[in-house]
């Protein structure tokens, strides 16, 4: 057990930051559980339902540095091709075709502010040696 006041909160704080690790872990794994088993039942609504939520659990996880960046990317493209093989269209598209945007509007700029002109610095006398 640690004597000096510093390490006795150390050993507080990671106390607290594992906890906290393990929730975010303990979400990721049913997350992905839960995508494994959609994707037994079959259900293309289902599937991409679930599929979004393990992609959400796994950004968590990597946002809050629990898992490695890479680790992330690599494990959300294995659920895009288990769910691509599955018959699943990506959610990504779906989403990028229902809403198609509309014409750009364009507004008139308010007129830009005149500068205010500076005054030039003052030299300073040179000094003699």
């Amino acid at each position: 057990m640690p004597i000096i006041k510093s390490a006795k909160k150390r050993v507080k704080v990671a106390a607290k930051a594992a906890n906290r690790n393990a929730k975010t872990k303990r979400t990721l794994r049913e997350a992905v559980k839960s995508f494994q088993l959609a994707l037994k039942g079959g259900k293309a609504a289902e599937i991409s339902a679930a599929q979004a939520k393990a992609t959400s659990a796994i950004d968590t996880a990597a946002k809050k540095n629990v898992i490695h960046k890479n680790k992330a990317a690599h494990k959300k493209s294995q659920l895009a091709n288990a769910a691509k093989a599955a018959g699943v269209k990506p959610a990504a598209t779906t989403k990028k075709a229902a809403a198609k945007p509309a014409a750009k509007k364009t507004t008139a700029k308010p007129a830009a502010k005149k500068a205010v002109a500076k005054k030039p610095a003052t030299k300073k006398a040179a000094t003699k040696k």
